[in-house]
């Protein structure tokens, strides 16, 4: 079958034919809120885009099922990327499939190239964003504000986290349905390399100094000097403070990293190395 044959006719590219805002946003909200909601190993956020795009088939394939299907049905494929900063693939396939549906000359299989070749590189950049920089520093902060079982913490990193990523949301899909394509050249390539690096770097330092501040391990190992005994602890402090937390969290990479092992396992072993050191007296 034509796949242009079920197009709207191109004499209805009028402006007041586009997405209207209250379409564009059920689109949005649709995508951010279930993103996370239907996924399979199989298809990941597959689900969640054809059931975001169902206000968009409404619009301009209501009386042509075969158009509607095939929307439908590209859209349920495979994707997967970080859902904040994907809003902006959302924002461009939303502008993509606006023009398809007004009948200009785009090919149907644009919208799902475009979703292929940004998935990986924004997972990248978003990942270093808001998994490597955002939340480490907002519960740093939470953290240093519950001190003493304050409530100011928890409702601090809830606050600020939802109004960060919500805002976040918004900017990545407005700018995305703003730059339609043109935005692939600055998200793919070598700029998209160079901005993952700077991320990467970035969330390393911040990881680095989160991990110096909050991680509180010392050791209590005495040393002879002479007729005298001076703190293990106090040495290591005279030539690299923070060098137990370190080690620690070194120890969590390389079991992480090198032996595959889950977050909860890892937990576990760092709990029993502590236990045993307060037991025997070395912490």
């Amino acid at each position: 079958m034509n796949k242009q044959a079920d197009k709207v006719p191109a004499d209805q590219s009028e402006p007041d034919n586009r997405l209207t805002k209250k379409e564009l946003r059920q689109i949005f909200l649709r995508y951010g809120i279930m993103t996370e909601s239907a996924m399979s190993y199989e298809k990941m956020h597959g689900a969640t885009w054809a059931y975001s795009y169902i206000p968009l088939g409404d619009k301009y394939y209501k009386d042509k099922p075969e158009a509607y299907k095939r929307l439908l049905t590209r859209h349920s494929v495979f994707y997967n990327t970080e859902p904040q900063t994907g809003q902006l693939v959302n924002g461009i396939v939303a502008s993509l499939e606006e023009e398809i549906g007004m009948g200009h000359d785009i090919d149907e299989s644009v919208p799902v190239t475009v979703k292929a070749s940004l998935m990986g590189p924004l997972a990248g950049i978003g990942d270093s964003i808001m998994q490597g920089i955002l939340i480490p520093t907002l519960l740093s902060i939470a953290m240093g504000l519950s001190k003493g079982g304050s409530v100011l913490g928890p409702l601090f990193y809830i606050v600020a986290y939802a109004t960060i990523a919500t805002t976040i949301t918004i900017v990545a899909f407005r700018s995305g349905y703003k730059l339609g394509v043109s935005a692939i050249d600055t998200i793919i390539g070598e700029n998209a390399k160079r901005i993952t690096n700077m991320f990467n770097t970035l969330g390393i330092i911040v990881i680095g100094g989160l991990s110096a501040s909050t991680i509180a391990l010392n050791t209590t190992i005495k040393i002879p000097f002479g007729t005298k005994t001076k703190g293990l602890q106090e040495i290591l402090n005279g030539f690299f403070p923070g060098l137990l937390p370190l080690i620690m969290v070194i120890l969590a990479w390389w079991l992480i990293s090198q032996k595959r092992m889950g977050p909860t396992k890892v937990l576990l072993i760092l709990a029993v190395i502590a236990t045993v050191g307060v037991l025997i007296g070395v912490f």
